[in-house]
């Protein structure tokens, strides 16, 4: 409530650094539901631009995180932008998704990309792993990234061993294309009327280690 008046002040002033900047309530409650619907509830009373549910994907269960995020999410405002915070895997995306959230932030795909973890369309690859250093496919067949148009996995895992950094930019490049294209194709199945079939076809199929 104080960081809303201040904000209000501030744009009143004309004194804000930022007069578009948005200002989200994060809700809080660890694993105890009661306390994050009764938290959800004050937060929502506030009338902010946006709600996010914090302080999950710490070490707590997978399945716990879903159940706090589909008992608060009746109570958020649906005009309101929904942001899980911290999360997550492909499939933590799609979950989240299903239970009405529509924006995440994670370091998952820059950081397992530095080592070499890194996702595809068919499962998650380890370029460290020996079987990759004579295939000359790229990371994901399906994918148009640039790291993927130009160069394969042996190449990249060369890099690897070589302890040259470009290893890594090659990897993050590809990652972050990765999750951009996999919410434009959940955006698209939700246009389509064609979550459901996308959620079953892909929630395990894309955390899966090949």
């Amino acid at each position: 409530k104080r960081c809303k008046d201040e904000m209000a002040r501030l744009k009143h002033e004309g004194i804000s650094v930022n007069p578009d900047q948005l200002l989200f309530g994060i809700n809080q409650g660890c694993t105890f539901a009661d306390l994050r619907v009764e938290h959800m509830k004050q937060i929502a009373d506030l009338d902010l631009d946006g709600y996010a549910i914090g302080g999950l994907a710490v070490g707590e269960p997978t399945e716990v995180m879903y159940e706090m995020i589909s008992q608060v999410e009746p109570h958020m405002p649906k005009d309101k932008i929904r942001y899980l915070m911290g999360v997550g895997t492909p499939g933590n995306i799609i979950e989240g998704v299903y239970r009405g959230v529509d924006l995440f932030d994670c370091v998952m795909p820059s950081r397992n990309a530095r080592h070499g973890h890194l996702f595809t369309m068919g499962g998650i690859i380890n370029l460290n792993n020996a079987k990759y250093e004579r295939d000359l496919r790229p990371i994901d067949p399906e994918c148009s990234c640039p790291t993927c148009r130009r160069h394969s996995r042996a190449y990249i895992r060369h890099l690897f061993k070589s302890g040259e950094m470009l290893a890594m930019r090659l990897c993050v490049m590809h990652n972050l294309w990765f999750y951009n294209t996999l919410m434009e194709k959940i955006r698209q199945s939700l246009e389509d009327g064609t979550f459901i079939e996308f959620k079953e076809k892909y929630t395990d199929l894309l955390d899966t280690r090949i």
